[in-house]
């Protein structure tokens, strides 16, 4: 089976990630999967995944869907032909499921990553009637749509839960990483870490939805309480700058380690961190969620994040964003004088292993083949 996966870009994100372990997971001989991207910048993942015999397509200009239609139908042209086009760029899945379907490909695959709802709640009459229009396209050009939490299928299809073509299926993760015994001692001497410090930790990009400026917040509010505590922030992005020169602008550059991009997360969570915070805007799942209790890490969240991403019952606290920078801090102050060790049983960790995810896509790409039987795809699937 040839599926086309469609994605902005091969990047060290949560949907990436999955994406890349479950390439490494699945019979790449059964299986063989391309990767359409809507950039020409490099990816941090694209020589492992052209090492594992998929193809990275660029197909940029998605601002103008015209000249991108015509981009997209020369990739199903010039690398076709495909027996699945499964797309993960969320609202823009609708257009190009429609455009899978005019060029015949069997089956179409909408894959709701995030949620946005809050986002989208304010937004104008112009974004409006995009967001109708996509879902319009969502209901009749999709032969199957996955959310990988409840509050992402409602973000991309309200009433998907009515829908027998839509699947709730959270990620699943490469558990074998976390098993590794790693010397502690080093990674924290490498990070800079002081010995004694009692490390926060925070993995994600530098974009608005992580909620960086909270951190620094509760930064302030917790250095009161724990006078060694150290953040420690794994990640890049647009706004990496902008958070240096705030956390210079008040005075706690010795109380925050920022990494950047790192391969060797897992040994970073095992290693340097005691706590995980997360305090997002918002999320689809909440994959660094779910590897920081994988852990072994007490996790404070806010509660906008999915309840998906909670692996053990009360390892992860959740708080309002709402909530007083100063109780955020006390949670987690909380989690350092407590002394609690937290694991994740072995039935958790196969439920969310990634061999399980990827036996459960396995199994929705072969159940959608029926589709095929169904003539001419334009036709409505309502």
């Amino acid at each position: 089976m040839r599926i086309l996966h469609v994605l902005g870009k091969l990047d060290r994100g949560g949907v990436e990630t999955w994406l890349v372990q479950v390439l490494r997971h699945i019979d790449r001989q059964k299986y063989q999967m391309d990767f359409l991207v809507h950039s020409t910048d490099p990816g941090a993942y694209d020589d492992e995944v052209r090492a594992l015999g998929a193809r990275i397509i660029p197909c940029s200009g998605y601002a103008n869907p015209a000249r991108y239609g015509l981009k997209f139908w020369q990739v199903l042209h010039e690398y076709g032909p495909y027996d699945c086009v499964h797309s993960h760029v969320h609202n823009y899945s609708g257009y190009v499921l429609m455009l899978a379907a005019m060029a015949g490909v069997p089956s179409r695959i909408a894959h709701s990553h995030t949620n946005t709802k809050s986002t989208e709640a304010s937004a104008g009459p112009v974004r409006r009637v995009y967001l109708s229009l996509m879902q319009r396209m969502l209901k009749r050009y999709a032969s199957m749509g996955i959310a990988i939490s409840s509050l992402a299928g409602d973000s991309l299809m309200p009433g998907w839960k009515g829908d027998d073509r839509w699947h709730l299926r959270p990620y699943g993760i490469e558990s074998a990483p976390f098993d590794v015994e790693v010397d502690r001692a080093g990674i924290r001497a490498r990070l800079g870490i002081q010995p004694g410090a009692a490390v926060v930790g925070h993995v994600g990009r530098f974009v608005e939805v992580k909620n960086h400026r909270l951190i620094l917040q509760i930064a302030e509010e917790l250095s009161r309480l724990e006078p060694q505590v150290v953040f420690l922030l794994v990640g890049d992005g647009p706004l990496r700058p902008e958070i240096e020169a705030e956390i210079s602008r008040r005075g706690m550059s010795e109380r925050f380690i920022l990494t950047g991009l790192r391969a060797d997360i897992p040994a970073i969570l095992k290693g340097a961190m005691d706590a995980f915070l997360f305090p997002s805007l918002y999320e689809g799942l909440g994959i660094a969620l779910m590897e920081a209790q994988l852990a072994g890490l007490p996790c404070v969240v806010s509660d906008v994040v999915p309840p998906e991403a909670e692996l053990v019952p009360g390892m992860v606290s959740w708080l309002s964003l709402s909530d007083s920078p100063k109780r955020w801090a006390r949670s987690l102050h909380s989690l350092f004088t407590s002394g609690e060790a937290w694991s994740v049983s072995e039935e958790v960790r196969r439920t969310h292993s990634i061999e399980t995810s990827v036996s459960q896509l396995a199994a929705l790409y072969e159940s959608d083949k029926r589709v095929e039987s169904h003539g001419m795809i334009c036709q409505s699937t309502q």
